[in-house]
């Protein structure tokens, strides 16, 4: 009976302490997690939120998957449908495949009321689309700009790595315009004319 006693209370023993190291692992993993993302660059978010704006540029420094060897110019264009002025500060930016980069629009209200608009983007080639990621883009939400405001428009982007070596440079092209501009408002007729009829 001693030896049962005893050998249920190794038993025990043994299970409180494989209990309190699977709950001392549980709590180290997070930090640990964290440190093996910091350490491998795994933990890279390219989303069009902040949060993935700020983890990029936390691990630009280390980023392997930048392309050094390439060049690809990337020319900005501007059009605008509506009372704007809107341009892109620089015309062009050499970049690396891989790597972040940013350029700034900006936009200028002309009329004495707030206007409502969007901005559509473009890309040529067309095949350079699918390897052209926005992080950060005015383009992504409507724009709302009150009497003669003025503002800078920031986007950030990545040109994908497994770009063809043939493309050489990339146009990316925005039209701004002013929203319900030429739409009808909902119920309206067209207005009778206002001749007797003989």
């Amino acid at each position: 009976m001693a030896a049962l006693h005893s050998l249920n209370r190794q038993i025990l023993l043994k299970l409180v302490i494989v209990s309190v190291m699977m709950f001392g692992f549980g709590y180290a993993l997070v930090p640990l997690y964290k440190a093996l993302c910091e350490v491998t660059g795994i933990n890279v978010v390219t989303n069009k939120n902040d949060y993935g704006v700020r983890a990029y540029r936390s691990t630009k420094a280390t980023n392997t998957q930048i392309d050094y060897t390439r060049l690809i110019t990337v020319e900005f264009d501007s059009n605008s449908r509506g009372p704007f002025s809107f341009h892109p500060l620089k015309n062009y930016l050499e970049v690396h495949p891989g790597e972040m980069t940013e350029i700034v629009y900006e936009v200028s209200n002309n009329l004495d009321r707030s206007v409502e608009a969007q901005a559509i983007p473009s890309y040529a080639p067309k095949i350079a689309t699918e390897f052209f990621t926005k992080l950060e883009c005015f383009c992504f939400q409507q724009q709302t700009l009150v009497a003669h405001e003025s503002r800078k428009m920031p986007v950030v982007f990545i040109i994908d790595p497994n770009l063809p070596q043939d493309v050489k440079t990339i146009t990316l092209s925005y039209t701004f315009f002013e929203l319900g501009v030429g739409q009808k408002p909902a119920g309206s007729t067209t207005p009778k004319s206002d001749k007797a009829v003989s």
